[in-house]
């Protein structure tokens, strides 16, 4: 029970997304090794400017593994733990060939699986889902090669 309050506590800090008036979103980076941290530096290379009509900004700590839209808006973090809420039996819907399971407790919170590395997605209740993940999409199967 205390490893399971540990992973818990330690997902809700990393998550903690604070937008300060114009300036750099506050998202807690990753930490992935080997292939996987070569992945994600790629995919941070091959991210777009714009996401779902919201400009890129910056974040803090700057992290080749986070990319930020908007104020807060949308925040992404390349190599992540796998969902600790993610069972073998779930399905798990695919937007244009990249597999995306979505967090039941926190419907904002999307995670790309069966790639190299995961890439989770917080999107705020100002876009919509579907466009954002679709627009990952190309970047995400371009950088990071499926497993499995």
């Amino acid at each position: 029970m205390p490893l399971r309050f540990a992973r818990w506590t330690g997902c809700a800090c990393a998550l903690l997304i604070v937008a300060g008036c114009g300036g750099a979103v506050r998202v807690e980076p990753p930490v992935p090794e080997g292939a996987a941290a070569a992945a994600c530096e790629t995919l941070g290379e091959r991210l777009p400017q714009r996401l779902d009509g919201a400009d890129r900004g910056e974040s803090t700590p700057a992290s080749p593994y986070v990319a930020v839209w908007g104020e807060a808006e949308i925040a992404l973090r390349c190599g992540v733990a796998r969902p600790a809420t993610m069972s073998a039996t779930d399905q798990v819907p695919e937007i244009n060939g990249v597999a995306w399971y979505p967090d039941p407790a926190r419907p904002t919170l999307f995670t790309s699986v069966g790639r190299e590395a995961y890439v989770e997605v917080t999107i705020s209740r100002k876009h919509v889902p579907q466009n954002v993940l679709l627009d990952l999409a190309a970047p995400i199967k371009a950088a990071l090669a499926q497993t499995g």
